[in-house]
């Protein structure tokens, strides 16, 4: 059902292709940026149009690196890491996910096994960090691998971790003003839903997508269709017209 999508173009992230493409409603490749000398499987995990649609913003991974690309010339603008090589210190990352531009011009992304959420200045100095660089931990001010990031409109953030399964949201000074356990094993990804509620996958075989609310309530669960399940869905937004867009890894 091309109306599906309300009139929208899918950006998505091939990881294991290695490449990034744009699909129409009517499943025409409109875009698509083709990552070079890459072990395959070592592309982009995550794609977001930034600066208006001028350019594309991503994260590879496995290969511990972020990169801007400009959508015209298919140029890399920018990027940070060190190709391939994974750590702590400057221009290092440990997995990174969910890279986001920021109005500033600032870049957020989740570092799991750092365990930490940083921003990066264009520059590529760290402006500010949450949780302790490999200090792995659910207290206040640590992170339990990061792995979401979502910046919302009011200039908070929600991040999702892994191994204590919760989310956490900071405000515009990054200081905690709201956490909950989550009742999913992988949490990834959560997104506000136009009613200010938290969409979120279940990064599991078989997984699911939930919305819930602050209270805790789960007001809407996704599974599958028959015997046909999720297997690790790893991101779900809605739509301007309600619908739920996911990737079903």
């Amino acid at each position: 059902d091309t109306s599906a999508l309300g009139g929208y173009n899918v950006l998505i992230a091939d990881r294991g292709n290695n490449r990034v493409i744009e699909v129409t409603p009517d499943k025409k490749i409109v875009w698509e940026y083709q990552f070079k000398d890459l072990p395959l499987g070592y592309g982009a995990d995550d794609s977001f149009f930034t600066d208006g649609g001028k350019t594309v913003i991503v994260n590879l991974e496995y290969y511990h690196l972020i990169e801007q690309i400009d959508y015209q010339t298919k140029q890399i603008t920018w990027q940070y890491g060190t190709p391939g090589v994974h750590g702590g210190t400057i221009n290092h990352l440990y997995t990174p996910d969910d890279a986001y531009k920021l109005l500033s011009g600032d870049v957020m992304v989740a570092d799991i096994k750092n365990c930490r959420v940083i921003e990066i200045a264009p520059d590529k100095s760290i402006v500010r960090q949450y949780g302790k660089t490999r200090q792995c931990s659910a207290k206040t001010g640590y992170l339990d691998a990061p792995n979401g990031d979502t910046p919302l409109p009011d200039g908070h953030v929600l991040i999702s971790t892994i191994l204590n399964h919760s989310l956490l949201e900071l405000d515009g000074e990054w200081k905690p003003v709201f956490s909950m356990s989550l009742p999913l094993k992988y949490p990834s990804d959560p997104q506000l839903t136009q009613a200010g509620n938290i969409l979120i996958a279940d990064y599991t075989n078989p997984g699911k997508i939930i919305e819930i609310s602050k209270q805790g309530n789960v007001l809407w669960e996704y599974d599958g269709e028959g015997n046909v399940k999720l297997n690790r869905p790893s991101l779900a937004i809605e739509l301007p017209n309600g619908n739920i867009l996911a990737n079903d890894d």
